[in-house]
């Protein structure tokens, strides 16, 4: 499937994914591409975490990620990012593992893994 970029005006730029619309903007009324990209992989660790513990029924009142980003002092660049999983109370100590284990199935923290090749061309109007 293909997203499709627009410009609607001002510092906004938005991603047409099929019928949904992700606006994006640099004046802070909308995510910064950057943020949406970050939060991209606490969200998508979030759904195999919130999947494995619906799989087993288990209480996800309170269950939540925090994402912790550690940069480069010289090249800014972020160098690590942490994970860390509140677990609801009464979390069974069996699990807790087997719920790490299913946030690192994140296709997002995968494909960064093994990036895929860039391409960038232009067409006519």
């Amino acid at each position: 499937m293909d997203i499709k970029i627009t410009f609607p005006g001002g510092l906004r730029v938005d991603a047409q994914y099929g019928p949904v619309t992700i606006p994006t903007n640099q004046d802070g009324s909308a995510p910064a591409p950057f943020a949406l990209f970050l939060a991209s992989i606490g969200t998508c660790a979030g759904i195999y975490v919130l999947s494995f513990c619906k799989q087993r029924g288990l209480n996800t009142e309170g269950l939540e990620i925090t994402q912790s980003m550690i940069t480069d002092p010289v090249t800014h660049m972020i160098r690590k990012i942490a994970l860390e999983i509140k677990l609801p109370a009464g979390f069974p100590e069996k699990y807790r593992e087997a719920v790490i284990r299913a946030a690192d199935q994140c296709a997002v923290k995968k494909h960064l893994a093994q990036p895929p090749e860039f391409s960038i061309s232009t067409t006519g109007a």
